[in-house]
């Protein structure tokens, strides 16, 4: 199975820094195949027959053995990430009104292993506003931004829904996605 890896919080800041050949090896060594990454902000490819959640947890532990720091690892397979694509809840006429107003990318999507509960939810919506604002599909929040992600209100909150959670821009999403499909060929 083709499953593409989310890190949250690495080569931020000069905070847990990680350079992506180390990171293909360690993950070849636990028996992944065809590791592939992008980016240095760790977006990883590769296939296995394992199931999802102690896939996850492995790869977590593997990245704290080896690198001496601990991250959330989110976890999509292929066919999640088409529909995460294929599903985009905002209308083209919001995507482009907030593009045409936005600095850097203005759609985001927030991926989390799995569901806040419904109050966490709800308590989101006090952050929407005429500048930002979201929509809850599944694991995944699309995020629309009018001006820019950088000081944003709601992905504070969104640090704090009690699961982690990490994001990625749309053209980041639409690339691996576009790499998934070269490998299939």
């Amino acid at each position: 199975m083709n499953y593409i890896a989310l890190l949250r919080g690495i080569n931020v800041g000069g905070k847990n820094r990680v350079k992506m050949a180390e990171l293909r090896h360690a993950l070849e060594l636990m028996g992944l195949n065809r590791v592939q990454t992008y980016i240095h902000s760790g977006n990883i490819l590769f296939e296995s027959d394992e199931e999802k959640e102690p896939l996850q947890i492995q790869i977590e532990n593997k990245i704290e053995e080896e690198f001496g720091f601990s991250v959330s690892v989110i976890l999509r397979t292929d066919e999640e990430l088409e529909r995460i694509i294929r599903n985009c809840p905002f209308p083209e006429k919001a995507l482009s009104e907030a593009k045409a107003s936005a600095v850097g990318e203005s759609l985001h999507v927030a991926l989390l292993p799995k569901l806040p509960s419904q109050e966490e939810i709800e308590r989101l919506s006090s952050y929407k506003s005429e500048q930002e604002t979201y929509q809850v599909e599944g694991r995944d929040i699309y995020l629309l931004f009018y001006n820019s992600i950088r000081n944003s209100r709601l992905v504070n909150r969104l640090q704090k829904l009690g699961v982690p959670v990490t994001i990625r821009n749309w053209k980041t999403l639409n690339k691996l996605a576009a790499m998934i499909k070269t490998r299939k060929v």
